[in-house]
């Protein structure tokens, strides 16, 4: 193994700045004592090509693994948005684009970068990313660990691409030395796969602590409903239209603030087609992609997330309840491991137009306090998804990882 040692400090003033550094709720002593461990390099292999959910997992842990002893860097296989848009700058990128999905040729550069930069350990993110990894890994002769940010075989509505991502996913992780779900559920769920409990570590995504919240009072005429997400068929955003609809039928003053891209052209002219169809047009502001989420949060009564499938542990259900907005989500994969229904949010049933705009009205009506909604959120972040909180339970999963490589 390769890494390289941090000295250790006794200036106040470059413990404040290593603190500064990693932008964490860590006291000065333990940024101090962080300033002292040896730090070892992971590659992760991503593919980089848009930033939304699992990118931003990444980008956070670029920022905080530093205080457990690991320096991240990213090799982006479909270079793309995540060089752009993150937000943590300090940490290198390589480009290695793949011509196509069964380009491995690029492992062999890889690999090379890993043995020239001294790097100990591989960290993929997709299955694209660890076909890639796992031979670079293998050639490089570091181990690897696989993160599962949700279900390959129910990703997408194209069954014949899930099967593909799937068959690629089960073939990389031949040999995995360890591999990270990001909820119970998806720890269930590579269970099912046949991977063995032993390899599984569930470490919840995480975000950090806002200093921007909503302010504490509820609206008090037009509710402004908001989602965020990189939309595409199975962000059941059709859905959330039919439910914004049933609520205007019952007299409610709505407005609809999404957040975030479209995947295809094609989905976005369909997305469209449902506004028109339901009369929606004045009801709806188009936001499209921002860098600044939180901002956006803000300005929510509700945050709404009514996914069909395929949630590992939804990044922005977090930031939301971070930012002190109440959440209706969906009871699909992981998101009533955050949700708690009628206590710091409320759940409704996927695919349900009906049952989502009833959820909605459960908080527009009063009959679960907005107020009360909002902190036990706050809370619930504090105590459990936080940013430093994922961190840490990484850099544990890589302590036993090459622990056992050592011991081999």
């Amino acid at each position: 193994m390769t890494a390289e040692t941090l000295q250790p400090t006794e200036s106040s003033t470059e413990c404040a700045e290593l603190s500064d550094a990693v932008t964490g709720d860590f006291t000065p002593a333990l940024a101090c004592a962080a300033s002292a461990r040896v730090v070892t390099r992971v590659m992760h292999v991503i593919n980089g090509e848009h930033y939304s959910g699992a990118e931003r997992v990444q980008d956070l842990l670029g920022q905080h693994l530093p205080v457990f002893g690991y320096q991240a860097a990213f090799a982006c296989v479909k270079p793309g948005k995540f060089g752009e848009k993150r937000h943590h700058q300090d940490s290198p990128i390589y480009e290695v684009p793949m011509a196509g999905r069964w380009d491995v040729r690029v492992a062999r550069k890889l690999s090379q970068i890993i043995l020239a930069e001294g790097f100990s350990l591989v960290h993929a993110h997709t299955p694209r990313s660890a076909a890639v990894g796992r031979v670079a890994a293998w050639l490089a002769k570091v181990p690897m660990i696989y993160h599962v940010h949700s279900p390959t075989s129910q990703d997408t509505t194209h069954g014949l691409r899930n099967r593909v991502n799937n068959w690629t996913e089960r073939a990389s992780l031949y040999k995995m030395s360890g591999l990270i779900t990001v909820s119970n559920s998806l720890g269930r769920h590579m269970r099912l796969q046949g991977y063995h409990p032993d390899l599984i570590s569930v470490v919840p995504n995480g975000v950090p602590t806002s200093d921007r919240r909503r302010t504490e009072e509820p609206p008090s005429e037009t509710w402004h409903v908001g989602t965020v997400a990189l939309f595409r068929p199975r962000k059941g955003l059709e859905i959330l239209l039919e439910s914004i609809a049933l609520m205007k039928e019952r007299g409610v003053s709505v407005r609809l603030r999404a957040v975030g891209p479209f995947e295809t052209p094609d989905y976005e002219a369909e997305i469209h087609w449902h506004v028109e169809r339901l009369g929606l047009r004045e009801n709806i502001d188009w936001v499209g992609f921002t860098q600044d989420v939180t901002s956006e949060l803000t300005k929510m009564d509700l945050f709404v997330l009514p996914s069909l499938f395929g949630e590992g542990l939804p990044m922005v259900v977090l930031e939301a309840m971070a930012a002190g907005v109440p959440v209706v989500g969906t009871r699909v994969e992981g998101v009533p491991e955050a949700i708690d229904d009628g206590a710091n949010g409320v759940l409704a049933n996927p695919g349900d137009a009906a049952d989502l705009a009833q959820s909605m009205m459960r908080v527009v009506e009063g009959e679960l306090d907005w107020s009360i909604l909002r902190d036990r959120a706050i809370k619930s972040h504090a105590e459990q998804f936080s940013a430093e909180r994922m961190a840490e339970g990484v850099a544990a999963v890589y302590d036993r990882v090459l622990e056992a490589t050592r011991v081999k």
